[in-house]
């Protein structure tokens, strides 16, 4: 019995397990070992107890992460004590459980001052409660009250997350206007428009095209926010018609691209300026297409003077006169139509004689004239000879017509109509 046990001692002294299982000294590594796990249970205990912990990030003021992967805006103040000094590699020991009162202390309702203290003791504290941007302003006064540096930035993560979240924007900027911070806002909105701004440098379209889709969710006004938009949707059209049209113009496939060459390109023009070569070059598209006049009035929500106005240059400038008809021609339900104009007449007959319309089509648009002495002055104007005989024919004024008829020689047509005015015995002459 004896010799066993004497065996026995032998190999457990001998064996080479010796190191994983000593007994005698209390500092060797396996007692390091129960201790961290001791540590780690313990915090894990403390974890349990705190709902948010999937939330919470250890952070030491150096920048190094050492615990969750998961940002918050809980920081942790304190340096993290390494659980073996004398291991070559840096290893970081979870923090040991804190006791209940300073536990307790962590999940109190401190004042923003309270806090700022917390911080300077190197405690840990929990930021996410200041929720108002009140409390929050009062809480980055108190930090830099206190000259500290890391405290400070630890704060400013709180406002951090406004810039690149367009729902928490409005609401500051719905609360900088309640409270009549206009310095605040107006400096809020110059460092947006300047960062639009930026557009103008950039040379490159499908570049500048992204750069602007960047712009989109920066805390504009709605205006300027529409504005914004409306830029970058232009741009991205501009640059799918432009590459259609090289090709199209390049291979010869339309007549419009051979009777009148582009002078420029399409790229970074105004919508009114895109409009015009969208009704000069693809009126007839259907709306479906980019290209298309009548997609891009919808899409831009184009008013109806600045369409009627923009397509009637374009068509004019094509000696396009059938698409101009078409322009001021309506069916009522019943079936008729009539003709009817967004603008006065008078600016539409300018356009049309700007880009020398025939007397023929003049006349038609002269005759819709309703004042009487505007209609004699603007047919006068473009000598439009039947439009004037036919009115004072029309008004029995036989003074003024043969007044008119001298001005013709007595070989010309209008001179030949006039006599026939005349001598038409129906008509009662009131002069």
């Amino acid at each position: 019995m004896s010799r066993a046990k004497a065996d026995e001692d032998d190999y457990w002294n001998s064996s080479k397990f010796t190191l994983a299982f000593t007994f005698d000294e209390e500092d060797d590594d396996y007692t390091r070992l129960k201790e961290s796990k001791k540590a780690v249970n313990s915090i894990s205990a403390l974890a349990d107890e705190d709902d948010d912990d999937d939330d919470v990030e250890k952070v030491s003021w150096s920048g190094e992460p050492v615990g969750s992967k998961k940002p918050s805006d809980f920081f942790c103040l304190t340096e993290h004590i390494s659980a073996f000094s004398d291991t070559p590699a840096r290893h970081y020991a979870p923090e040991l459980r804190k006791p209940k009162c300073e536990y307790k202390d962590y999940i109190s309702n401190w004042s923003p001052q309270e806090t700022i203290l917390k911080m300077q003791q190197g405690k840990v504290v929990s930021l996410e409660r200041f929720q108002s941007l009140q409390d929050k302003m009062l809480l980055l006064d108190k930090a830099v009250d206190g000259h500290d540096g890391n405290i400070i930035t630890a704060v400013e993560v709180l406002f951090r997350e406004l810039v690149g979240r367009e729902t928490a924007l409005r609401h500051y900027i719905h609360y900088l206007k309640e409270s009549g911070e206009q310095k605040v806002l107006l400096d809020l909105f110059r460092s947006e428009l300047l960062q639009y701004k930026h557009h103008l440098t950039i040379t490159d379209e499908n570049k500048r095209r992204d750069f602007l889709k960047t712009c989109l969710g920066l805390p504009f006004s709605p205006e300027d926010s529409l504005h914004v938009q409306d830029h970058y949707t232009l741009l991205e059209r501009q640059i799918i018609i432009e590459e259609n049209d090289k090709q199209v113009e390049r291979t010869g496939q339309s007549d419009v691209f051979k009777r009148f060459p582009r002078k420029a390109s399409i790229l970074n023009m105004p919508l009114i300026t895109t409009l015009y070569y969208s009704c000069f070059y693809h009126y007839s598209e259907p709306e479906g297409t980019y290209s298309s006049p009548a997609n891009i009035r919808r899409t831009f929500k184009l008013a109806e003077k600045q369409y009627f106005l923009t397509a009637l240059a374009a068509r004019a400038k094509l000696k396009a006169w059938t698409d101009v008809d078409s322009l001021f021609t309506t069916r009522n339900w019943l079936g008729f139509t009539k003709k009817k104009s967004p603008v006065a007449f008078q600016r539409v007959l300018d356009i049309l004689h700007k880009n020398n319309a025939p007397v023929q089509v003049l006349e038609v648009y002269v005759n819709l004239l309703e004042d009487l002495e505007l209609k004699i002055n603007m047919a006068h104007k473009f000598k439009c000879h039947d439009v004037i005989i036919n009115t004072y024919r029309d008004t029995k004024d036989k003074k003024q017509l043969l007044g008119y008829q001298k001005k013709f020689d007595m070989s010309s047509a209008e001179h030949k109509k006039i006599a026939d005015v005349l001598n038409n015995s129906q008509i009662r002459w009131k002069n």
